[in-house]
């Protein structure tokens, strides 16, 4: 068995359920054991291994609950003409957006595929993100959703990143069904799902629950297709309007319902007394140069816990720092450092249905944590766009960042 210890640490900030906030504990140490937390305090013994933190901060390593990471390029090209005044709506109604992704993903081997995927995957890693959910749904056709998923499950066990895989095969229409989107919903439902269902790597059914994209009766549909073929439920919901899709994910007893920048004040409620964790995005608002950013306040106030997320993705939110995220959520989204902590780890692992197993540093949670040259919690949303990361361990082994 092997073990760890990591002494001198300067402060440990971490989740604490029984309080419900933060622990925030000086001058301690930390021993690992087999991957996990064993203990966390002073004259702990010594250990197989010894990092020695010189008094720098540690944390556990971020959870990103909404990543789109497998496409075949960028689209650079867009951010240019929004720049120009063209709305993420005009662009896609002119080709460009998801249905731009989905050409090239389709024409794109496996293998290269692969080869793009796992670079992108690394750079999670330099800005302390241990854990992602990783979506398919730039293919759009059951051979091509099938490949990327397959792309996410190689991935998956070459890197030393966690990855939680979803498939999101009703995240637009394609060409072929431009005229025929009930037909597209039968595809999903009848062919996509019970295939992607009997490869075994999708873990979450999402839709994008949207007016112009999937109504509730469709997203219902499909979603309720993926519970019968053991995919648990997650949405897009109210990006853009107030579309019913809260209220939906609170009927289907949704993991998450994501963005909702529109959501309704009957969708708030339903949310809370269903216990869905809300999963903000506020990267997707900046990035897109918009102005209404999801009501994090209403949410909290209301007992709709709130996690946030990248939405990493080649169109509407490039980046891939959640430090960069938690500095937007304490600007924009009126949460305080605390409450973006617990967001972006305690409440990003329930979302994925991993409470308790990680985003915490405590005794038999596994042992994702990240060294900070920085000596306070305070610091890493202060120091904006800034990576000050030191090191960063998945499982008690440290990851080599290059």
């Amino acid at each position: 068995m092997s073990s760890l210890k990591v002494s001198d640490i300067g402060e440990l900030a971490t989740y604490n359920p029984e309080s419900g906030g933060i622990d925030r504990k000086t001058n301690v140490d930390l021993i690992v054991e087999d991957g996990k937390v064993v203990a966390v305090g002073d004259a702990l013994p010594q250990a197989d291994r010894t990092l020695d933190a010189s008094g720098r901060l540690v944390t556990p390593g971020f959870v990103d609950p909404h990543t789109h990471p497998v496409f075949a390029y960028t689209r650079a090209d867009e951010f240019r003409m929004r720049v120009a005044g063209k709305s993420y709506q005009q662009i896609a109604e002119a080709g460009g957006g998801i249905k731009a992704s989905v050409e090239a993903l389709r024409e794109m081997s496996e293998s290269e595929l692969k080869e793009l995927t796992v670079r992108r995957l690394k750079r999670f890693l330099f800005t302390g993100t241990t854990t992602i959910e990783a979506k398919s749904g730039y293919g759009l056709s059951t051979d091509s959703e099938l490949k990327s998923l397959s792309v996410i499950d190689a991935a998956a066990k070459e890197l030393p990143l966690g990855i939680v895989p979803t498939f999101l095969g009703a995240h637009d229409f394609p060409a072929e069904y431009a005229d025929d989107k009930q037909g597209y919903v039968d595809l999903i439902c009848n062919e996509m799902i019970p295939a992607v269902s009997e490869q075994g790597i999708a873990e979450f059914c999402d839709v994008f629950c949207e007016r112009g994209w999937f109504d509730v009766y469709s997203s219902r549909r499909i979603l309720m297709c993926g519970h019968k073929h053991n995919l648990k439920p997650r949405l897009h919901a109210d990006e853009f309007a107030p579309s019913g899709a809260a209220e939906l994910a609170a009927e289907v007893k949704a993991f998450s319902a994501d963005h909702l920048m529109h959501v309704s004040d009957s969708g708030i409620e339903q949310m809370a007394e269903a216990g869905v964790v809300a999963v903000l995005l506020p990267g997707t608002t900046f990035f897109l140069g918009k102005d209404t950013y999801a009501p994090a306040r209403k949410l909290i106030d209301a007992g709709v816990e709130v996690a946030l997320s990248t939405d990493f993705n080649p169109g509407s939110s490039s980046t891939q720092s959640m430090p960069f995220i938690i500095t937007l959520a304490c600007i924009y989204l009126g949460m305080t450092i605390e409450e973006s902590f617990i967001a972006v780890t305690h409440t990003a692992a329930k979302s994925l249905g991993l409470a308790g197993t990680i985003g915490a540093l405590l005794p038999g949670m596994t042992a994702d944590l990240v060294v900070w040259d920085l000596k306070g919690l305070e610091e890493i949303p202060y120091h904006v766009a800034a990576n000050r990361v030191h090191q960063v361990y998945k499982a008690g082994d440290e990851v080599i960042l290059r």
